[in-house]
C-alpha cells in the first residue's frame, strides 16, 4: 500500500554465493537480498603497471584503485631539457622549473612560461590566440621602445603620442628633468618646456672659469674640504647602511624642485638625531613633532637651502681617515723616539654583569634591592635576565640625547658601579658585579673589566708589589754584612720571639 517514507527491505533471499573481489573470501547462501561482497583479510594480487614490487594492502574492489607506486626513478621534464633524479615513479609528469625559451609565432619574443609539454606555449595554448607581450621595437619617430601589445613584425602604429618619458636639461646641462615624450606620426617634435639654469648652475660655470684660469684639471683635482659635522660622521659610521638610505632620500628631495616637504615616519631618537644633523649639513629646516613613541621628523627647504653637498658621507669619511692618517705618520716623524701604537679598544660598556649569584634569587629581588641604585640615571634603563653562565645581566638602554654615544654611557656606568658595588656586598645578592659589554641581537658578552686578570699595570699591581716586598724576609747574611750593631738587634729580637712563644704555651713543652 501506498506510504510515507522509504521503503522496507528486500524480503528475498539469494541462493548464490558472494565473494571478494580476489574470490578467497565467500558468503555461502541464502542471503538477504541486497548483502554486499564482504571485507577480505587477505592482500591485493593486482601488479602495478610499472613493474615494481606492489604495495601491501587489502583486497579490494575493482573501482578503488590500488596506492600509488613509492619508487624513486629518473624522469625526463615536459619540456625535455633536463633529466631529474629522484621522482616518484607514479608522477605522470616532471617539471624542471626552467622558462620555457621557444620561439612564438610572432617571431619576436620567447615563450616565458615555465617548463610545460610541447604546444602548450603562450600563444598556442587556444585556438586564436596569440602573443600578448610588450612589442618592444624602437619607433621611428621618438626612439622609444614600442609599448602596445605584440602586433607581430607590422610596423608599429606611431598615430597617437608617446607616454614615455624623456629628459630635459638646461643650457649648461646640470639640471635634468622627466617629462612625457608626445612625439607622433603628425607632430615628430613636440613643444617641451624649458628649463633654466639657477643659482647651482652659475656656481658651477664660475667654478669651471676659475678652475680654467689657475690652470687645474677638475677631474683630477681632488678636494679635502667636508662639508658634514663631526657628530654626523660618528652616527653614519655606527648605522651606515640605514644613513646612507636617509642620504639617497636627502638628494632625491634637495634636487626636486617641486618638494619643498618630507616627512618621516615616527623613529628611535637616535635616528632623529642623525636626520636633524644631516638637515643643517644640507642646509634644510627640520624639527620634531608628536610625543613618543610617536616623535616623527619633518625636513623643509628655507631661506638658506641652495643645493645638495657634492661629496656623499662615504666619501667624506675616507677623507678623515686619510687626514687622521696622515697626521699620525706626520706626528711620529717629527719625533726623535717613535711612539708606540694605540692599543686596541674594545666595545664600550653598556651593563653589568653579577657574578656568583646567590642561590634561588629571582629577577624581582635583583630589581627591588637595586632599585635606588639604578633610579640615579633616569635617562638610563636596565633589563635584567639570567644568563646561561648563571650570571645575572642589566642591560642599559636609554633614549636620551645625552647618553646617545657609547662613550657617554659608558662613562655614567663608571660612576654607578661603586654604589652598585656596595649594595651587591651589603645584601649578598652576588660576589661581585662587573662592568661588561653585551651585544644588541644577543646576550653574548664580547667584553667584561675583570681587572683582576686585565690590569696588570694599575693600583693592583702596585699593591701586588707592596705585598710581595712586606713577605720578603731577608737572610741573616744579608743584614750581616752591614754594621755589628744591627746584627746583634735581630739576634735579639729572634730570642725574645722565641720566649714569648714559649711562655703562651704554659709549660706544655716536650723536651
Amino acid at each position: 500500500m501506498c506510504h510515507r517514507g522509504p521503503c522496507a527491505s528486500c524480503p528475498e533471499a539469494i541462493f548464490t554465493e558472494i565473494s571478494c573481489d580476489c574470490g578467497r573470501t565467500v558468503l555461502q547462501p541464502p542471503q538477504p537480498c541486497g548483502t554486499r561482497p564482504p571485507d577480505c583479510r587477505f592482500n591485493c594480487q593486482r601488479r602495478p603497471s610499472c613493474g615494481h614490487p606492489a604495495v601491501e594492502h587489502n583486497c579490494h574492489s575493482g573501482d578503488v584503485s590500488c596506492p600509488k607506486c613509492p619508487f624513486l626513478v629518473e624522469k625526463w621534464c615536459a619540456c625535455g631539457k633536463e633529466k631529474l633524479h629522484s621522482q616518484p615513479c607514479h608522477l605522470q609528469e616532471a617539471r624542471c622549473g626552467k622558462i620555457c625559451g621557444k620561439k612564438l609565432k610572432c617571431g619576436l619574443h620567447t615563450c616565458k612560461k615555465l617548463c610545460h609539454r610541447a604546444g602548450e606555449c603562450e600563444d598556442i595554448t587556444s585556438p586564436g590566440k596569440h602573443c600578448e607581450q610588450p612589442c618592444g621595437k624602437i619607433k621611428f619617430f621618438c626612439g622609444h621602445p614600442c609599448q602596445k601589445t605584440c602586433h607581430g613584425q607590422t610596423p608599429c602604429n606611431e598615430s597617437s603620442a608617446c607616454t614615455a618619458k624623456a629628459v630635459v636639461s638646461c643650457p649648461c646641462g646640470a639640471r635634468h628633468q622627466e617629462v612625457k615624450c608626445l612625439a607622433s606620426s603628425s607632430n615628430p617634435t613636440p613643444s617641451r618646456p624649458e628649463l633654466k639654469c639657477d643659482d647651482e648652475c652659475l656656481r658651477l660655470e664660475r667654478n669651471r672659469r676659475l678652475a680654467a684660469a689657475l690652470n687645474i684639471d677638475p677631474s683630477s683635482h681632488q678636494n679635502d674640504h667636508v662639508p658634514y659635522s663631526d657628530a654626523t660622521l660618528k652616527l653614519f659610521k655606527e648605522n651606515t647602511s640605514w644613513a646612507e638610505s636617509q642620504e639617497r632620500e636627502f638628494r632625491v628631495f634637495a634636487k626636486s624642485p617641486n618638494e619643498v616637504r618630507l616627512r618621516y615616519k615616527p623613529m628611535a631618537s637616535t635616528y632623529r638625531q642623525l636626520l636633524h644633523l644631516l638637515a643643517e649639513d644640507y642646509g634644510l629646516e627640520s624639527r620634531s613633532e608628536d610625543i613618543e613613541p610617536y616623535r616623527y621628523v619633518v625636513v623643509f627647504k628655507g631661506a638658506r637651502f641652495v643645493s645638495a653637498p657634492s661629496k656623499t658621507l662615504a666619501q667624506c669619511v675616507k677623507i678623515r681617515a686619510t687626514q687622521a692618517a696622515e697626521a699620525a705618520s706626520a706626528s711620529a716623524a717629527a719625533s726623535r723616539a717613535p711612539s708606540p701604537p694605540p692599543l686596541p679598544q674594545g666595545d664600550h660598556f653598556n651593563g653589568f654583569l653579577l657574578i656568583k649569584p646567590r642561590f634561588g634569587l629571582t629577577i624581582d629581588e635583583v630589581t627591588s634591592a637595586l632599585q635606588s641604585d639604578l633610579a640615579i640615571q633616569r635617562s638610563i634603563h636596565f633589563e635584567t635576565s639570567f644568563l646561561p653562565s648563571e650570571e645575572i645581566l642589566l642591560r642599559a638602554t636609554t633614549s636620551y640625547s645625552a647618553f646617545l654615544s657609547p662613550t657617554a654611557l659608558e662613562q655614567a656606568l663608571i660612576s654607578m658601579k661603586n654604589r652598585l658595588a656596595k649594595t651587591i656586598e651589603a645584601t649578598g645578592l652576588a660576589s661581585k658585579v662587573l662592568l661588561c659589554h653585551v651585544d644588541s641581537s644577543t646576550t653574548q658578552i664580547s667584553r667584561r673589566d675583570d681587572f683582576s686578570k686585565t690590569d696588570a699595570s694599575g693600583w693592583s699591581a702596585v699593591a701586588g708589589r707592596a705585598a710581595a716586598k712586606l713577605d720578603y724576609a731577608p737572610p741573616v747574611e744579608e743584614l750581616a754584612r752591614g754594621t755589628g750593631r744591627r746584627f746583634i738587634a735581630l739576634r735579639k729580637k729572634k730570642v725574645e720571639r722565641e720566649k714569648s712563644w714559649t711562655e703562651r704555651l704554659d709549660g706544655d713543652v716536650e723536651c
